[in-house]
């Protein structure tokens, strides 16, 4: 197993949806995003197939009723569980297909270790399902929050009020429990000072939190800051953060997936 995945037991494992319908997207995704599930969405097999020589800890989810027959499928399927290294991906099948004979195959004779899940009536319940395997599998090991990494770009910032001035800054990283940051003129922040009416930038999404100052460390010229969100965020604040972290770490992995 390569070192980038040596960790997932802490860090926790990739999960792709190869070729998801519209109602996985909207439906299952977003609630395993809302689980702090780490979710990809992959359109080419043959590229997320060299992905996943990279995250060999990764899960897949394939829905078979697209882009190939059946029987290519079974192929394509039993190379990737047999591929020296790609044999160490977990393989489960989220699919509309309705069908006891090929759910049977797949799951007793193909043997894909995360199951069959019919998406076509019951979304509520193959989510469900999901989730379930996700929690058997122990697909988020010890982390209990995706964060993304946002320091290069320009529309990730903080504002806040401070000794009467308003105080920019911008966004190191940010999970839904809070962020790290740097602020113009490296301010004295005493450690467990609340901030009030912070405004936080993340994209197109303006966000008002308050937060408590976790700590500061020293980075070249900058001291960066770290706030922890107060309990009293926004619940809606919250969707949006996970939200916008799935598309930052999607919108990276979508070099290597459509590069």
């Amino acid at each position: 197993m390569s070192d980038t995945n040596s960790n997932s037991d802490l860090v926790g494992r990739k999960i792709f949806f190869l070729y998801p319908t519209a109602a996985v997207q909207n439906r299952i995704i977003t609630e395993l995003v809302q689980q702090e599930y780490e979710v990809y969405i992959a359109k080419n097999k043959d590229k997320l197939k060299k992905v996943l020589r990279t995250y060999p800890d990764a899960i897949v989810f394939i829905d078979i009723n697209e882009h190939m027959p059946e029987n290519e499928w079974d192929i394509w399927i039993t190379g990737l569980m047999e591929a020296a290294d790609t044999k160490t991906v977990s393989i489960g099948i989220v699919t509309p297909v309705d069908d006891e004979k090929i759910k049977n195959k797949y799951t007793t004779v193909i043997k894909v270790p995360c199951g069959y899940t019919v998406s076509k009536f019951d979304l509520e319940k193959a989510t469900a399902h999901i989730l379930t395997t996700l929690q058997e599998i122990n697909a988020k090991g010890r982390r209990k929050y995706i964060r993304a990494t946002t320091d290069r770009e320009s529309n990730t910032t903080i504002n806040l009020p401070l000794n009467g001035n308003f105080i920019n800054g911008q966004i190191r990283d940010v999970s839904v429990v809070g962020i790290s940051c740097t602020l113009d003129g490296n301010p004295s922040i005493a450690k467990n000072a609340l901030l009030k009416d912070i405004q936080i930038k993340l994209q197109t999404n303006l966000l008002k939190v308050e937060g408590i100052v976790f700590g500061t460390r020293a980075e070249e010229a900058d001291t960066v800051y770290v706030i922890l969100f107060t309990q009293r965020i926004d619940p809606e604040a919250r969707i949006k953060i996970r939200k916008y972290i799935q598309q930052n770490l999607q919108n990276k992995m979508d070099f290597d997936l459509n590069g």
